[in-house]
């Protein structure tokens, strides 16, 4: 899940960067999140920089600069792991879980179930599409595109 990947980001560049290397990374986050509890950390990383772009209403994106600061002690990585999350599991899910939020953000404004519809019509028509596209150009070659027979 997110939780996982961001943890591995951190925890595999915590590993591998040089003393005063720069970790920089993009995450989703919802107007709720809070830079000081939400952002995933490590303790060999410090948080140098956080900038927000807003991409919707509710819905933005931080691009997040980490520094390396401390040596990795490959004895601590379990510990390094279990404190990426100041807030534990409620942390984590305001990163996993931003695509649900959306949706149901999304169904509470006037018109969604008609605009769903409507995507949903195009989405089935454009596979259809594919699906043609696909038969014509794997199917036996058409007469016009035999080559002629020669007639003894």
């Amino acid at each position: 899940d997110v939780s996982d990947v961001m943890a591995d980001l951190l925890d595999v560049s915590a590993r591998t960067l040089t003393l005063g290397g720069r970790l920089v990374y993009i995450i989703p986050s919802m107007t709720d999140f809070d830079v000081e509890t939400d952002l995933p950390r490590h303790d060999c990383l410090k948080l140098i920089y956080v900038c927000y772009q807003p991409l919707q209403t509710g819905l933005g994106r931080r691009m997040v600069t980490m520094e390396k600061v401390k040596e990795y002690d490959v004895t601590q990585r379990q510990s390094y792991l279990e404190n990426t999350w100041v807030n534990g599991p409620e942390s984590a899910l305001k990163c996993a879980n931003i695509r649900e939020r959306l949706m149901e953000a999304a169904k509470l404004k006037p018109g969604y179930e008609e605009k769903a519809r409507y995507r949903k019509q195009k989405r089935q028509e454009t596979k259809e599409a594919k699906k043609r596209v696909k038969r014509e150009n794997t199917g036996t070659p058409s007469d016009s595109k035999k080559a002629p027979s020669s007639a003894s």
